[in-house]
């Protein structure tokens, strides 16, 4: 698919202005205006990790954890990054109520939807690591593939199985969850 034209953070915020688009969920990524589609099971496993996270933090009040929170930093006129889930540091100041964080979370979550390939996943993640992220969480949700991809500044990725537990790091401290916790696909019981 040809790009017909690349936008500037400013377009960007005009384009989400207009009526149509009121409803809508979009991300700024490198100059394309990119739709966000989430499924059922992608908002589900958003809900059931940001549920965990904000137990946490209901005991360890670090920070806040936020849906579809804007990030776009002042510098980089051609992105406005739009994690699934994040989580911010409460050093970084007041929550942002207008407009994008001029900053990028400290840790940032993306959710595979069923057109979301890997290789733009980790180009996410390495994006976000790149320009202040101290941890990015990747959930793959197929099927046969589900799992949990951990970028962290300066290590190697890491692959959280199903059957592991994923931690927090030194970006939540002593925040765990089971993987297959995120996959609770039946009311009331697992998958």
């Amino acid at each position: 698919m040809a790009i017909e034209k690349l936008y500037t953070a400013e377009e960007f915020e005009a384009f989400l202005d207009r009526p149509e688009n009121k409803d809508k969920r979009f991300e700024l990524i490198h100059g394309e205006i990119i739709p966000k589609m989430p499924t059922q099971l992608h908002a589900l496993i958003v809900m059931l990790l940001g549920h965990a996270l904000m137990l946490y933090l209901t005991e360890h009040p670090l920070g806040w954890v936020f849906p579809e929170a804007r990030y776009g930093l002042p510098d980089d006129d051609s992105n406005d990054r739009v994690p699934d889930l994040s989580f911010v540091r409460e050093e970084l100041g007041p929550v942002i109520e207008s407009g994008p964080a001029p900053y990028m979370p400290d840790l940032a979550v993306e959710v595979q939807s069923p057109d979301d390939n890997p290789k733009d996943m980790r180009e996410k993640a390495d994006y976000y690591i790149a320009n202040g992220s101290r941890m990015v969480w990747l959930i793959f949700t197929t099927k046969r593939s589900r799992r949990v991809e951990v970028f962290r500044p300066d290590q190697p990725m890491q692959t959280i199985g199903i059957d592991d537990m994923l931690d927090g790091g030194d970006v939540l401290p002593g925040f765990k969850v089971a993987v297959t916790a995120l996959f609770v696909l039946k009311a009331g019981g697992k998958e």
